[in-house]
């Protein structure tokens, strides 16, 4: 619950918004795809979380990754 409450950003905001307008404009127009797609936004917002999660798509570079890293060599093919 405290994930909920807490850690709102101006992105998390606008995820809500955007899911909660999806939704609302699925049901109203009785397409029902794009309503539980605005679902989905919008519980994702709510619960903090996205496709990434727990930083999977985290793209720098650690101390680990440079310690088990060698050297590449190239051969040139004429």
């Amino acid at each position: 619950m405290k994930k909920v409450i807490q850690g709102w950003h101006l992105m998390r905001l606008i995820r809500l918004v955007l899911g909660v307008v999806i939704l609302v404009q699925g049901i109203m127009q009785k397409e029902y795809a794009f309503a539980f797609v605005g679902a989905l936004f919008a519980a994702l917002s709510i619960a903090n979380i996205g496709c990434c999660g727990s930083q999977g798509c985290a793209t720098t570079p650690t101390a680990k990754d440079f310690k088990n890293s060698k050297e590449i060599t190239y051969e040139e093919v004429v």
